[in-house]
């Protein structure tokens, strides 16, 4: 926690020893840096440390633990969001809430691997959600149904950037015509139209629409107009 909010807490006493050569914010930018060109599972002191061109015991001396630094990798990534102009309307000031949210994990993909349930506060984690709070703010829901509309974009947007990435990486190893060219023969055999006729009508309609299994771009809008739709009417 002290890490976290070491810039809002006065200066640390000196302590006599070697003097250091980084600082937390570099340790956890090279972090960020490294999950978000080869995976989350590729974080660790050790490969952090190599990566600075330290030892894995110097690295010790500026975060305490590889969850630590996770802790510290979130909060940061959370301190890039950018204000939401007041100037928007309401129903905009909160499709840009749901948006920065996707954005921000098919930037940072790695955010999935993250437990999300009582991650620590930090300061970066805080203001975006005050910002997120001031967005909509004074538009006629209560404080809880405030915290519950963030908690429902956060969680549209959230679960949808989690299709949109799964449906990345599917593509680098086959694409949706590959796929079909292996298993459509099978398919076409086991699964005649006259056995699933709305299956059979529905997918044709969605496969010559999207081009692949799914569309998580359009389902993304798509849901989210239904969101703010429901939310404007309760609000009316």
């Amino acid at each position: 926690m002290s890490l976290l909010w070491r810039h809002a807490l006065p200066p640390r006493p000196g302590v006599r020893g070697p003097k250091q050569t980084l600082d937390v914010d570099t340790v956890v930018r090279t972090a960020v840096t490294i999950a978000d060109r080869d995976g989350y599972d590729k974080i660790s002191i050790r490969t952090v440390a190599a990566e600075l061109g330290l030892r894995p015991m110097s690295l010790y001396t500026y975060v305490p633990s590889k969850e630590a630094l996770i802790v510290l990798m979130v909060d940061a990534v959370a301190d890039e969001d950018t204000p939401i102009s007041p100037d928007l309307s309401a129903r905009e000031r909160m499709s840009a809430i749901a948006h920065q949210i996707r954005t921000e994990i098919l930037t940072h993909p790695w955010l999935l691997e993250v437990p999300p349930w009582r991650q620590v506060l930090g300061p970066g984690r805080s203001r975006r959600y005050e910002r997120q709070l001031e967005a909509i703010d004074n538009i006629g829901l209560s404080d809880l149904d405030m915290d519950r509309t963030l908690a429902i974009l956060t969680e549209f947007a959230t679960g949808n950037a989690r299709m949109a990435v799964a449906a990345t990486r599917s593509a680098a190893d086959m694409t949706d015509a590959q796929w079909w060219e292996v298993h459509g023969p099978l398919l076409e055999k086991v699964m005649p139209a006259d056995r699933f006729p709305l299956s059979s009508r529905v997918g044709s309609t969605a496969g010559e629409v999207y081009q692949a299994p799914g569309d998580p771009t359009g389902s993304f809008e798509y849901g989210l107009t239904r969101l703010l739709d429901g939310i404007e009417a309760h609000l009316a």
